[in-house]
């Protein structure tokens, strides 16, 4: 199975938009153990469209085109297969009157020109679009498959979800398992993977790196699902052997999702100060559904004024130690409580550059997590941009709490 996923947009290589479309088909078809073999991105034009679906015939059996499905002259997605298969547009009534019904639904005034999406290719099966105006399309075509989509995510995904995947998936049995690791490599993670003996040819596995956590994504498919969770229950536990001091949760899509997860089955609370990272933690558990039951608030301290102010760190503090500083950190996190009577406080403070204390470095940072009157201080220096070297404190601190709730759940025999 060859598939080609074709970007249709001029805004796609103006670099106006990020193609973040392309991420998600992609990890929809990975997990379903469906590999892309191909990615093009062409700009709104009717030859080069053409062009782009003549070579994916010819080298792809499955097709997935996102964007130019809309209604103005430059959307061209379905002209552009017309030309090349030979053939004529005609409009679907079906779709026409969806149309003509959601402006009406949504208040909105339509022109005439929204019509030219609902036109099909002969032969074609319409994709109803519950978000939009414009309806996907499918085709098979000489053994295969072709799906046209629209670019709005909010449009293309639950299309790509509740159409797309069912008619690609086969009749055997798919089990996705993942393993959240942070604080080793990608690199280092492989090479002990490889060691493994990977004797069951029904699973693969595949790594997936970002600011300093790495998802080892295990990818099983058997006609036979008993005997498939067997020997997938059995890999995972000779991986979880040999880094379980890596791995901080199981089948977790962020480390914010599994602590929120945890603070409200414990009814535990949080409050953050942060500095370096200057709202990214607070965002990052803020964005996760039910963090309200857990999240206290969060302050950002970026200056010594607002460290002052805002937390009580002593003025003589900051120009003994530098505001980055384990006293500094110690100081925000206990004036935190102060204000907050949290359960867990958090406070990070570091350089994350390009600018820099005499005698300091980039990527120097101190995270400190403060709870039943003891703080746990650890200091870091972690490389890469300001924008990495940011992630990679934020992830550190959120792994660091998890592994603390943890080790006090089994202090204390919950």
């Amino acid at each position: 199975m060859k598939v080609e996923i074709i970007n249709v947009g001029t805004e796609i290589l103006l670099g106006s938009i990020v193609n973040t479309n392309s991420v998600y088909i992609c990890k929809k078809l990975v997990e379903h153990n469906i590999i892309p073999t191909f990615q093009t991105s062409v700009v709104d034009d009717l030859e080069l469209v053409k062009n782009a679906f003549q070579i994916a015939f010819e080298r792809a059996n499955i097709i997935i085109v996102t964007g130019g499905l809309g209604p103005t002259e430059d959307d061209l997605t379905k002209e552009s297969l017309a030309k090349l298969l030979n053939e004529n547009l005609e409009i679907d009534e079906t779709a026409k009157n969806e149309i003509f019904n959601y402006f009406l639904s949504n208040n909105k005034k339509m022109t005439d020109n929204n019509y030219k999406q609902a036109l099909k290719l002969k032969n074609s099966d319409i994709i109803p679009n519950k978000n939009g105006t414009a309806p996907g399309l499918f085709l098979e075509l000489n053994g295969n498959k072709i799906f046209l989509l629209p670019g709005p995510p909010s449009e293309l995904i639950p299309m790509f979800e509740e159409y797309v995947l069912p008619k690609l998936l086969t009749d055997k049995h798919l089990i996705v398992k993942t393993i959240n690791t942070i604080g080793i490599g990608e690199s280092e993670l492989e090479t002990i993977l490889r060691k493994i003996d990977m004797k069951y040819p029904e699973i693969n596995i595949a790594t997936y790196a970002s600011y300093g956590y790495v998802e080892i994504k295990l990818i099983g498919e058997s006609d036979n699902l008993i005997d498939l969770k067997t020997k997938m229950s059995h890999l995972i536990n000779i991986i979880e052997s040999k880094i379980h001091d890596r791995i901080y949760g199981f089948d977790y899509s962020s480390l914010e999702e599994m602590l929120v997860d945890k603070l409200i089955r414990l009814n535990l609370n949080i409050s953050i100060a942060e500095s370096v990272t200057g709202g990214i933690i607070t965002s990052k558990i803020t964005s996760i559904s039910g963090a309200s039951k857990v999240f206290n608030r969060g302050i950002i301290t970026y200056s010594v004024e607002s460290k002052v102010e805002e937390l009580g760190v002593k003025i003589d503090t900051i120009n003994k130690y530098g505001v980055v500083s384990e006293q500094v950190a110690f100081e925000m996190a206990q004036g935190l409580f102060k204000r907050t009577n949290s359960n867990y406080c958090i406070t990070t403070t570091g350089f994350a550059g390009p600018e820099v204390e005499r005698g300091k470095k980039i990527g120097e940072n101190y995270v400190c997590i403060f709870s039943n009157n003891k703080a746990n201080i650890f200091y870091n220096q972690f490389k890469g941009s300001r924008k990495e070297i940011q992630e990679k404190i934020a992830n550190f601190a959120l792994n660091k709490l998890i592994v603390q709730i943890n080790n006090e759940l089994t202090l204390n025999n919950f």
